[in-house]
């Protein structure tokens, strides 16, 4: 049958495929503008699974607080320039306001939720088709409504941080939320450092140690030695974790120095950032061109 510029038109808005696309689909479906979106959905399907294998590093960081409650979920794209996209962005949003909103604790939770007149699902295969990238939800950090302060910031939407505190207040919390975007602690505190990792690096220092104690014309003894890996590794802890840190707002004292002060702890923190442990796809401009007119 025929159907008119008006539907293939509306089709397009709410798709963001093709115009030939949209009126075959259109076509084929006997002007349905519902069961044409389904129609597309399902060869989007086609496309995502093809897509699925390629290397996504880039994305965007969504926050979503509501009720004391705060989440970060990371989604990932393939190009900086998708991860930058207006609709990339909402969908990011719209996911994790969804996943905040229905208490979901993994992004394997996510796909089948409301969102924006579907699911999660069928919005990233509607945009997996429209953007023509691989895009997936990667995952998810929450932290629970609780009676102590708490705060999250999110940095330029690619890191993001979740902090929760005893005693203090929400401006202590944010400061705190912001300085562990930007010194990225992996450990709350010496004892929260995992006895293994801090074995492993004692080693790794020992040995160093060792090695330059070897090329002096006049070693040192080996009480010395252990003074000097003891040093280090305070000062490897010192940098690692959010106590030992120098506070960002105040360099003359620690985190763990200001929290003493204001009869704080903090109880929990997360941090996030998109693409972190994962290999970035090297594929230069010409090539990337290339397979969008390919339609790969």
């Amino acid at each position: 049958m025929s159907v008119t510029a008006a539907q293939v038109k509306a089709l397009r808005e709410r798709t963001g495929i093709g115009m030939m696309e949209c009126k075959q689909a259109l076509q084929a479906c006997d002007g349905d503008l519902d069961a044409a979106v389904r129609r597309l959905r399902e060869s989007g399907q086609l496309k995502a699974e093809r897509k699925a294998g390629r290397a996504a590093a880039e994305g965007a960081l969504a926050l979503a607080s509501a009720g004391g409650a705060d989440l970060l979920l990371e989604v990932n794209c393939e190009t900086d320039f998708v991860g930058r996209d207006e609709s990339f962005r909402a969908f990011a949003q719209a996911a994790a306001d969804a996943a905040l909103a229905a208490g979901a604790e993994d992004v394997a939770a996510l796909a089948a939720l409301p969102a924006g007149g579907g699911t999660v699902e069928e919005r990233r295969l509607e945009l997996v088709q429209r953007l023509g990238e691989n895009i997936q939800l990667r995952r998810l950090a929450r932290l629970p409504a609780g009676g102590g302060a708490a705060a999250a910031y999110l940095h330029g939407g690619r890191i993001g941080a979740l902090v929760r505190l005893e005693g203090g207040d929400a401006e202590l919390a944010r400061d705190l939320a912001m300085h562990i975007v930007a010194g990225a602690p992996q450990w709350r505190d010496e004892d929260d450092a995992p006895a293994a990792a801090l074995a492993a690096e004692r080693a790794v220092l020992q040995a160093r140690a060792e090695k330059e104690n070897a090329e002096q014309a006049k070693p040192k003894p080996p009480e010395i030695l252990e003074k000097m890996v003891a040093g280090r590794l305070r000062k490897f802890l010192a940098e690692r974790t959010l106590a030992g840190q120098k506070f960002v707002k105040d360099p003359d004292r620690t985190v763990g120095a200001l929290l003493q002060s204001r009869q704080a702890r903090v109880e929990a923190f997360v941090r996030l950032e998109v693409g972190e442990g994962l290999e970035r796809r090297q594929e230069d401009f010409a090539a990337e061109v290339r397979r969008q007119a390919e339609g790969g």
